[in-house]
């Protein structure tokens, strides 16, 4: 595999984390994360994502969350924005049969974590620097490999590492097992300059990709405000930007989409 996953260590990104299909079109991966068949945006890249009028957390409701999908090596994956859906669906996804993997992308504390499920089931799971502690129905399926890979002892609880090596390194050495075991690969370029299909699975984002007729105003009004303009995509305003400009000024907000509701599951891919 050309870039394999361990590259995923050194993410420092505003998605939220990844989630690996297999047996399931990339369409269909999206459906079963809550997002509607015929509802994606047109192939856009990860920084048009900002101009997709998403709030990623409101307090005491859901946030926006958003994927954008596609397929590399075998498997769909989904790349997940703001308060996406990837944690608590993971067994849906995996139903009929399928395999489906999350990775949550974090620093040293709280850890990453990985995440397997098979035909709706949660096979094992472990948090990187943290692989003494498995869990799920088959909490050693990778024991033996992370033994060969110098992550733990044969005794299953012991860190072979040194306690002062870097994080990231000991990161990468438990992604190369979960790489090598399920054939993994994703191209950094998905999170930088590929375009992908993009859904909607919670809350109520603009998911539309049409240009802003007001954008230029707004963007004038939040270079007065002191707002990083890098944040103003070509077309679109983000959501924060959007409504304090609306609020300063005291003109309605543009009309927003109605609530989205995750479809009834499909019965196969």
């Amino acid at each position: 595999m050309e870039d394999g996953i361990q590259w995923l260590v050194d993410l420092d990104h505003w998605m939220s984390s990844v989630v690996f299909a297999r047996g399931i079109s990339a369409r269909e991966l999206a459906v079963r994360m809550g997002g509607a068949a015929e509802a994606a945006t047109e192939p856009i890249t990860d920084a048009e994502v900002n101009e997709l009028g998403m709030i990623g957390y409101r307090p005491g409701e859901d946030g926006d969350g958003v994927v954008r999908v596609g397929a590399c090596a075998g498997w769909s994956f989904a790349l997940e924005y703001g308060d996406s859906t990837g944690d608590e669906r993971l067994t849906e996804i995996s139903r009929n049969g399928v395999e489906a993997i999350h990775y949550v992308p974090m620093s040293e504390r709280p850890p990453a974590i990985v995440g397997y499920t098979r035909d709706g089931r949660y096979v094992c799971g472990f948090g990187l620097k943290n692989e003494r502690h498995r869990w799920g129905a088959e909490p050693d399926l990778l024991l033996a490999e992370l033994v060969a890979a110098g992550v733990l002892a044969p005794d299953g609880y012991t860190y072979c590492a040194p306690e002062d090596e870097h994080y990231k390194i000991t990161y990468r050495r438990s992604l190369s097992v979960v790489e090598a075991h399920f054939s993994l690969s994703l191209s950094p370029a998905y999170l930088n300059e590929a375009r992908l299909p993009a859904y909607a699975v919670r809350g109520t984002p603009r998911m539309n990709t049409q240009a802003d007729s007001d954008r230029d105003t707004i963007r004038s009004w939040a270079q007065a405000q002191g707002y990083a303009l890098d944040r103003i995509g070509p077309k679109r305003a983000p959501a924060d930007i959007r409504e304090a400009y609306y609020r300063s000024s005291g003109l309605p907000g543009p009309p927003q989409c109605g609530p989205i509701r995750a479809p009834a599951l499909s019965p196969g891919p």
